[in-house]
């Protein structure tokens, strides 16, 4: 394939978001839009957040959680991993505010940090359910 072919396929009207006709901007809107945009140090901890539940293990953790407290040993045979590789990942989960612990004799028990985890986690498992 040349180069000028590779070119046009990329640009495609299949391959490609749709555009504007016309280069003409709505600046009550952009205004409106940039004072209520998020903040760049916003965006980035958004960013390690969403980061943080885009892994599979991470998921099914939070997935085990979202319906009752459980601890390390129990997490683990759910989810089916070695101990410490469940203690790792609740360590990344804590440090992000998505899991909180408790300490009960020599168990450590873990649950979803607050219910803004729990509903996140229901909202986007019933919206992918809806197709």
């Amino acid at each position: 394939m040349s180069k000028a072919s590779k070119s046009k396929k990329q640009s495609s009207p299949e391959s490609s978001a749709p555009t504007c006709d016309s280069p003409l901007v709505h600046i009550e809107q952009v205004r409106q839009v940039q004072s209520e945009i998020v903040t760049t140090e916003k965006a980035q901890q958004m960013a390690q957040f969403f980061g943080a539940m885009a892994d599979p293990h991470r998921l099914k953790l939070l997935s085990a959680l979202s319906s009752t407290e459980l601890c390390v040993c129990d997490l683990a045979a759910v989810v089916k991993m070695s101990d410490s590789a469940v203690s790792h990942q609740l360590r990344l989960l804590r440090n992000l505010r998505l899991v909180k612990h408790r300490r009960e004799g020599r168990n450590v028990y873990y649950s979803l940090a607050d219910a803004h985890i729990a509903n996140l986690y229901r909202e986007v498992a019933e919206h992918l359910d809806e197709v």
